[in-house]
């Protein structure tokens, strides 16, 4: 082996290193699924969902969340 392997070693290493960092990374903050997109909400479960949301930041009030909710129970 001449002087240049060592630099190929230590090239390798350091992508390596960098690698398991990113992995790391990647599993400590959930971001580990295809494509980095999250899943699909299930169907029928988001317009729930987004009214959720609406009524906890106090966009709507608790009348009209209810008036809403009994709205997607009835509907088909």
């Amino acid at each position: 082996m001449g002087p240049g392997m060592g630099w190929v070693f230590l090239l390798l290493m350091i992508a390596g290193i960098a690698a398991l960092v990113v992995l790391t990374v990647r599993l400590a903050t959930g971001g580990l699924n295809r494509g980095g997109h999250r899943p699909p909400e299930p169907r029928g479960g988001s317009a729930r969902a987004i009214l959720d949301e609406r009524y906890a930041r106090g966009e709507i009030d608790h009348a009209e969340y209810d008036e809403r909710v009994a709205r997607l129970r009835d509907a088909p």
